[in-house]
């Protein structure tokens, strides 16, 4: 791990209005991530663990502050500019797989490299190489119900590397998975995490799993305490 910050969020904020009352779900959080370093962030439900992801990765735009990602100020672009930023440096793992299920696993993860225009062949060589390091090398022509709860996980997992990402946002990665499962998608992904060199970020209520990572930090009344 080196000093390269790779997300950063300065004073972010986000409120919503409700029935004429405004709800302030974030409140000033700030927070950064170095190159392959790995942060947890537990809380209670409500509390705007989701909501925080959500405008680290650009998905939502926040009330206030701002947020840097891979040495750029996502805030200030384009929503075009802000897409192309989140294909090429963030990568998502969510608590449901989001696998398309019409696609293969291997056009599944192949997808984030196909948005970018990059070429059939190449993306399909690079998901085939990320797939067969999740476990998942004789399943590649397999589409989502045919796999395994955990096998659908594994290729998230690798969905979200594909395009070599400065940081991972995972979101309840391990949520919807039995003991066994979750532990196999855990191990994989802090193996993935010191392998390629990937800021991790992961929204958990398992506090077993927090306490592995290097930080554990709290969501508490929209406000992120160390």
């Amino acid at each position: 791990m080196n000093d390269q910050v790779m997300l950063a969020c300065r004073d972010l904020s986000r409120h919503f209005d409700d029935a004429g009352q405004r709800v302030d779900v974030l409140k000033g959080v700030n927070l950064s991530l170095r190159r392959g370093e790995r942060v947890a962030i537990v809380g209670s439900s409500g509390s705007g663990k989701s909501t925080l992801l959500h405008l680290l990765g650009g998905l939502d735009a926040p009330s206030g502050g701002e947020v840097d990602v891979a040495g750029e100020n996502m805030t200030r672009l384009s929503d075009a500019k802000r897409g192309q930023l989140r294909n090429r440096a963030i990568g998502f793992v969510y608590q449901f797989h989001h696998l398309l299920p019409e696609f293969t696993a291997l056009e599944n993860v192949a997808m984030p490299l196909l948005v970018r225009g990059a070429p059939v062949n190449t993306a399909a060589v690079k998901a085939k190489q990320l797939l067969e390091e999740v476990g998942l090398g004789h399943r590649l022509q397999h589409k989502p119900g045919q796999l395994s709860g955990g096998e659908r996980q594994r290729a998230a997992v690798a969905r979200a590397l594909i395009t070599e990402p400065a940081v991972v946002l995972a979101d309840e990665p391990t949520g919807n998975l039995d003991a066994r499962n979750g532990a196999q998608v855990f191990e994989l992904m802090l193996r993935l995490n010191a392998e390629h060199g990937t800021a991790l970020l992961v929204v958990t209520h398992d506090h077993a799993l927090a306490e592995r990572l290097d930080r554990v930090l709290v969501l508490e009344d929209g406000v992120l305490k160390g």
